[in-house]
């Protein structure tokens, strides 16, 4: 579903990646951890062409992603933004309808599916409360709901997400992380979500890649990335790796000092 060989971008002197590689499959869910900084959503904006990389190649669904056009590529790849911006003045679920805009003609208008469709998504994220409510009128973690709703609503085979629980409640966070795991293993959809939660991204993905520095420092199943080493080498902290009987993968906790 992706495919990424060699990916290197930097700002000024700056190198922000360093020849990446990286591949999520159909139906898979990868979670992209590591320090602020590291690179993670330097990557999730080279995918999508919001950064120009000095090297590398990008392949969504077998195809270079630079010889899709917008539109094409709004088909196959949908975006949730670590912190989005909403225009003032909609309702939630006319913001959620604007994922169909890849599929309209020119000056055509939204049909009675596709609000159907920005329906559905807003209730697969458990926020059909919100679909009559200004976005001006929304906490931080509904207008993320609103977001991820209007990515569903987009009907891709890829999702990138920066973040997506952020500014949720426990609670709220669980939801996201089993819908996830629910679109790629019903539909199918590739996942690629940069978390910052060690143990969400543990719990719910079937791979981790761990980048610091602009590099992969570790890639593989959570058990295997999330180890004491890994984590201190790409955080420069000391943590404690547990692995709880009936889990399926392990708990990341930090140490204070002493």
């Amino acid at each position: 579903m992706l495919s990424i060989r060699g990916l290197r971008v930097a700002y000024g002197e700056r190198q922000a990646l360093c020849g990446v590689d990286l591949d999520v499959a159909q139906g898979e869910v990868v979670g992209l951890v590591g320090p602020n900084g590291g690179g993670k959503t330097t990557l999730l904006r080279a995918i999508t062409r919001g950064v120009a990389p000095q090297a590398g190649e990008v392949r969504v669904a077998g195809e270079n992603a630079t010889r899709l056009g917008p539109r094409e590529l709004a088909r196959r790849i949908a975006v949730v933004a670590q912190s989005p911006t909403l225009p003032a003045g909609f309702l939630a679920r006319e913001i959620v309808v604007m994922g169909r805009t890849p599929y309209l003609g020119f000056l055509e208008q939204e049909s009675r599916a596709d609000y159907d469709k920005a329906d559905t998504a807003l209730a697969s994220v458990g926020a059909e409360a919100l679909a009559h409510r200004r976005v001006e009128e929304l906490s931080g973690g509904e207008r993320q709901n609103v977001v991820l709703a209007r990515a569903l609503a987009q009907e891709t085979p890829l999702l990138l997400l920066d973040e997506p629980t952020a500014n949720l409640d426990v609670g709220h966070q669980v939801v996201i992380a089993k819908l996830l795991r629910r679109l790629a293993g019903e539909r199918g959809v590739g996942v690629l979500a940069a978390l910052h939660d060690l143990t969400l991204a543990s719990l719910y993905c079937d791979r981790l890649v761990l980048l610091a520095a602009g590099s992969v420092v570790a890639e593989g199943e959570p058990a295997d990335v999330l180890t004491r080493d890994n984590l201190g080498l790409a955080y420069g902290a000391d943590v404690v790796v547990l692995r709880p009987e009936g889990l399926p993968g392990p708990v990341v906790l930090p140490l204070s000092e002493g």
